[in-house]
């Protein structure tokens, strides 16, 4: 079991205000064996410059050597450099990311499967200390920043390296929580602002929350303990279902009680395992979609408890014919992939789906 630090900063990662901070997490390690990783900022023009600023601030605020392992990208490294920076993550006891990409770092780190490295790490009592745009790459679902706020892409999620998920927090880490650089208009959240956010969330699993951090704040997850603790300027927020709870500094709270607001929120399996009324199949199938092309085994699951037969039994009609009627409408607005998860979803529970001129028929096998 993980024992060791994770710290996700909101901002300001070489701000005077964060100095304690860095300083808190930094003490328990002896002896020390601390890395930057460069990979977010890699893309950039400015790559020396950017290591040196956090290797000096490191040297003359905290008196630690800082060693930047250079790995700008995975195409162009040799299966060499890779090993060799995989282990030099694994080696050391304490890892820093910061500034830039997160979509860019994803892009590079998934790849080496980085997330192994770094559970590594905090398994043997290690810290990971990923600011501002690192600290979005370690939830399940990171948003891409730069895509939406500057380039006008659809909003949409990408896959994080989920090392929160490995200690039972299914989320989306949004730094920069309290952004107001844009005045008359809204950049909190990380520059996407409340509307685009809400929209986001949309988009999750509805057992998914967003992490929220304010600028200059860091949450400090001690994993032996099993509690996080807010420090700096701000606060954090843990965000499910339009629910949020506000996270103030000070005082440890349980990592049980946030894991505990997810579970309240867990979809389908709870519902599932107690009797189904026939009239609410079809509004149940059609909330199951909403939750996005991954519930297609879902629906699969709940196909299959309707025809089983045995206790909570009920007739799969009006389950099935919803879902075939999701699927027309789907077909019909173009959401083809969709479409087929869902003859899919049906396809394993055993249902046998027949498209026709007039429509769709199905039969139990």
């Amino acid at each position: 079991m993980a024992k060791g630090v994770i710290a996700l900063l909101g901002s300001g990662e070489t701000a005077p205000g964060m100095t304690k901070v860095h300083r808190e997490i930094l003490a328990p390690l002896q002896p020390l064996r601390a890395v930057n990783l460069d990979t977010t900022y890699g893309f950039q023009e400015n790559v020396p410059q950017m290591s040196k600023k956090l290797e000096d601030y490191f040297s003359t605020s905290l008196n630690v050597i800082l060693e930047t392992l250079h790995f700008p990208s995975f195409d162009n490294a040799s299966e060499l450099d890779r090993a060799r920076f995989k282990l030099k993550v694994k080696a050391s006891n304490y890892v820093f990311a910061g500034p830039g990409s997160p979509t860019y770092a994803l892009a590079q780190w998934s790849p080496l499967n980085l997330e192994n490295d770094l559970m590594n790490v905090l398994d043997n009592g290690g810290t990971v200390c990923f600011a501002s745009a690192a600290a979005l790459t370690l939830g399940a679902f990171t948003a891409p920043i730069y895509e939406i706020y500057k380039v006008g892409a659809k909003l949409h999620w990408v896959d994080g390296l989920n090392v929160l998920g490995a200690i039972g927090l299914e989320c989306a880490v949004i730094p920069h929580y309290d952004n107001n650089e844009g005045g008359n208009y809204d950049t909190r959240f990380c520059y996407l602002g409340e509307r685009r956010l809400r929209l986001l969330e949309d988009l999750l699993p509805d057992d998914a929350a967003v992490l929220g951090i304010d600028e200059h704040t860091a949450l400090i997850l001690d994993l032996a303990a099993d509690t996080l603790t807010v420090r700096g300027r701000g606060n954090a927020y843990w965000r499910v279902q339009n629910t949020e709870r506000v996270l103030t500094k000070g005082k440890a709270v349980p990592l049980a009680e946030l894991r505990a607001v997810t579970e309240s929120h867990r979809p389908l399996r709870q519902e599932v395992s107690s009797a189904v009324s026939t009239n609410s199949l079809t509004d149940l199938a059609d909330r199951v979609l909403a939750a996005g092309p991954t519930s297609h085994e879902a629906l699969a699951q709940l196909i299959e408890m309707a025809a089983s037969g045995g206790e909570g039994h009920v007739d799969p009609t009006s389950l099935i014919e919803g879902i075939l009627r999701v699927r027309r409408v789907a077909r019909e607005q173009g959401h083809y992939d969709l479409a087929d998860l869902l003859r899919q979803a049906l396809i394993e529970a055993k249902v046998e789906v027949q498209d026709g001129p007039d429509g769709s028929t199905w039969s139990l096998h």
